[in-house]
């Protein structure tokens, strides 16, 4: 009966007649709610209508979405984000998963976008299948670094890649941008992994949650990524000692 009342005052509160208490915690218009059962406590929303927003000073916008955009992704979209419990999302201030399709930067699709002080996570329902699942850990990964900069450090991760390598000054800053994994790792899983520390990191974790087994057999033969791993899982683990990969 507690479970049946809470329930039912957060979809009063966040009914769309309650559209404005939406963009006050999100900063995010024309949402309305989508699910509000999850165990970790992450509340589901969707884009009733297009919006257009700016975070980290770029526009961002997405097109909205209707049940039959949803109906096919939500189980998988849940089933990833299940594997964070409630304390780890507390611990990395991720609330809200924003649904919407056609997700852009500054007119660049991308499979989302993550805004830490929003407590926010915008996943794009219509990105590339073959990276859907990843990508939503990677961009997960951005709000974890966000949260703990300190523990991340990328002079620490660039002292690991091979005398001579540097990465770009941006991840738009290259055409690297191919998420396959690449036959050859040298260190690196995606060519995407070569555009800088953060996204290098962020495909790691991805990896981590979705391929863990295919990661670790690539860091047998590539000494790189295994001291990148090390790294990573070091970190996480420093959050969370709980916390558990794939």
């Amino acid at each position: 009966m507690r479970l049946f009342i809470i329930t039912f005052l957060f979809l009063k509160i966040f009914s769309p007649a309650y559209a404005n208490t939406i963009y006050y915690l999100t900063k995010i218009p024309n949402l309305e709610i989508h699910d509000l059962t999850a165990s970790n406590g992450i509340k589901y929303l969707k884009a009733e209508k297009s919006f257009k927003v700016g975070f980290r000073e770029n526009n961002v916008q997405c097109k909205n979405v209707n049940e039959n955009d949803i109906k096919n992704k939500f189980d998988i979209i849940k089933k990833n984000f299940d594997k964070y419990d409630k304390k780890f999302l507390k611990k990395i201030n991720l609330r809200y998963v924003v649904l919407c399709k056609n997700l852009k930067v500054a007119e660049i699709k991308t499979a989302g976008v993550p805004n830490h002080d929003m407590k926010t996570l915008i996943v794009n329902i219509k990105f590339d299948e073959r990276y859907f699942e990843r990508s939503m850990h990677h961009e997960l990964f951005h709000i974890v670094e966000d949260s703990y900069k300190d523990l991340f450090s990328y002079k620490e991760w660039e002292k690991f890649n091979s005398p001579g390598f540097k990465y770009a000054k941006c991840s738009t800053c290259t055409n690297k941008l191919d998420l396959s994994l690449i036959n050859d790792t040298k260190g690196f899983l995606t060519e995407y992994s070569m555009t800088t520390a953060s996204e290098d990191m962020a495909e790691i974790f991805s990896f981590l949650m979705v391929g863990k087994k295919k990661l670790e057999d690539i860091a047998l033969s590539d000494s790189v990524l295994n001291k990148k791993t090390i790294f990573l899982k070091s970190a996480i683990l420093k959050i969370d000692n709980n916390f558990k990969f794939n």
